[in-house]
């Protein structure tokens, strides 16, 4: 679309006032959505998304313009204006680009464009009839279906191009059943950085059997009685606990700002030595996988607690400039209307050595907590409040009654410090990470854990 001898143009307009970086973005989209509910389609949305965004970082601050007008001279145009953001005159700027390559690669097999639209429909259609069938008591089914081809192009002033192709597939179905005055839930998500082979491993009938299932096993579950107990949380669950209770914590911008409960504390002990919490852009088709991140700076592996010490935070170029370090490859943007901001990957707690079946069993009487839902933390104090979606009682150390009307209230620090044992299989939940306005795909994930004693709200 532009030819490399222009764009380093564009950098050289975006730094002619001064300025320590600068960066185009460009961003090619083709987004499909086809949402149904009540027995029929309600929605089918295809179409192109496309523009750009110009950056420059002075000091430490950034300006950043964006359009949807991919003329050459809508860039110059953009480059003058974060320009003019600088209050510094800067000497001759020689930018000369080159390719970056790719240290990992992500195959796709079967390209989400060249499956026809009716498939994709008779997809969401299958899952609302299974779905349906399951239980006369369920009274809404939603089927969703997402595919997107995002190009994206980056180019920096420290003289690279970076290039990615993201190709995401999500689907995911909610029933609602309900008796009497009693309504249930269950939801069940799939998705990643794949393409239409996602449904060879995960058949989108069995989703919905799934969700269906538990709503319907939830109508006859007990109102659990709330207080202090023993908690095992399954590696079913996900990652939703450490996303919330320590990995938006871990963004070098809310440690930077003072607003994190973990500023200021790198080699400090934050948890106990059964934690180690990694964030991995590299792992195969995960939905927070990339090649590059927003930046253009190649994904990777950073461990951010190893044993329970605190070893660094997820930067991006600006907070990586700010402490004198190298970026970790954590900025990303929801597309080019938005501006990089650290942001989280694949996070997730590294697994052990212990069997599920031993940590359930060391607990007499508790709860197991097999899917985590919605949550509320507090980034300054860590404190949390979590919704549990599919729980049941620990009788004896086995795996008793289904509950439901469980919440998970405590400290993330604390709880953190408390884990005793951590267990030799690794969940992944998926999910959309909300920050600053703004929405990228993330996973998450951890071991099944054990937390001797936590605050479970419930029937008093």
């Amino acid at each position: 679309m532009f030819d490399e001898g222009y764009l380093a143009k564009v950098i050289k307009k975006a730094l002619s006032k001064g300025g320590d970086f600068a960066d185009i973005y460009i961003e090619h989209s083709m987004p499909t959505t086809i949402h149904f509910e009540d027995n029929k389609p309600e929605k089918v949305i295809t179409g192109i998304e496309a523009g750009v965004g110009v950056r420059v970082i002075f000091g430490e601050k950034s300006a950043y313009a964006y359009s949807n007008d991919l003329s050459e001279k809508s860039l110059i145009d953009l480059a003058d204006t974060v320009s003019n953001a600088v209050q510094r005159e800067d000497g001759n700027i020689v930018i000369a680009l080159r390719k970056k390559k790719a240290n990992i690669d992500y195959p796709i097999k079967l390209m989400p464009r060249d499956v026809p639209m009716e498939r994709k429909i008779a997809l969401v259609e299958d899952a609302n009839r299974v779905a349906r069938a399951i239980d006369r008591r369920i009274r809404q089914v939603s089927a969703i279906y997402r595919d997107t081809i995002q190009r994206v192009k980056i180019v920096t002033s420290d003289g690279f191009v970076a290039e990615d192709k993201r190709i995401y597939t999500l689907a995911l179905v909610q029933v609602v059943a309900s008796e009497g005055d009693v309504i249930q839930t269950g939801y069940e998500p799939i998705g990643g950085l794949i393409g239409f082979e996602l449904f060879e491993e995960n058949p989108f009938d069995e989703v919905a059997l799934k969700a269906a299932k538990k709503a319907a096993m939830l109508l006859g579950a007990m109102r659990i009685h709330g207080g202090r107990m023993p908690v095992v949380i399954s590696s079913d669950a996900g990652g939703t606990m450490i996303h919330e209770a320590i990995g938006h914590g871990l963004e070098a911008d809310l440690a930077q700002q003072g607003i994190s409960v973990y500023s200021g504390k790198i080699g400090q002990r934050i948890a106990s030595s059964a934690i180690t919490v990694i964030d991995d852009a590299t792992l195969p088709n995960k939905r927070g996988s990339f090649r590059f991140d927003d930046e253009g700076v190649a994904a990777q592996r950073t461990v951010l607690v190893e044993d329970g010490i605190l070893k660094r935070y997820m930067y991006d170029r600006l907070t990586a400039m700010k402490d004198g370090v190298r970026s970790t490859g954590n900025g990303r943007r929801e597309s080019y209307q938005h501006r990089p901001i650290p942001r989280m990957t694949n996070t997730f707690i590294a697994p052990k050595d212990m069997s599920p079946d031993e940590i359930i069993r060391s607990v007499e009487t508790g709860l197991f907590v097999k899917k985590m839902g919605g949550g509320q933390v507090n980034t300054v104090t860590g404190d949390f409040v979590f919704e549990v979606s599919e729980g049941y009682l620990i009788e004896r150390g086995q795996v008793g009654e289904p509950v439901r009307g469980a919440t998970l209230t405590g400290n993330g620090p604390q709880i953190l410090m408390s884990i005793d044992m951590a267990g030799s299989d690794l969940g992944f939940s998926i999910g959309t990470c909300g920050k600053d306005g703004q929405g990228v795909p993330v996973s998450d994930a951890m071991p099944t854990i054990r937390i001797p004693e936590m605050v479970v709200g419930g029937k008093v």
